[in-house]
């Protein structure tokens, strides 16, 4: 079964980027599903995907695929870039749209 290790995005409903610092290794869906008679639930014979194990560096998580000789694949994101700007910037002489009100 294929590992993936990936950093996850940030929380879309705040500003702030917690818990967006650690690498994720989590197993792909597995391809085989049952559904049960009984309750209609979907399972499978495997708990592999249930396990998300975080790292504090993709280095760490490529070298514990490694030595567990897992399949693996490493999803890279592009960082956002950070424009920093302050309260001031609003009122300055010399911004580069006037204010229209």
């Amino acid at each position: 079964m294929l590992a993936k290790i990936y950093r996850p995005s940030k929380n879309a409903m705040q500003s702030g980027k917690a818990k967006s610092d650690v690498w994720i290794l989590e197993m792909e869906t597995a391809p085989k599903r049952s559904v049960d008679p009984l309750m209609g639930w979907t399972g499978s014979d495997t708990t592999d995907t249930q396990v998300r194990i975080s790292f504090d560096s993709m280095e760490d998580a490529v070298a514990y695929a490694k030595r567990e000789e897992m399949d693996f694949r490493v999803l890279t994101s592009k960082e956002p870039k950070r424009i920093i700007k302050t309260y001031a910037d609003n009122f300055s002489a010399d911004r580069k749209f006037p204010w229209t009100h």
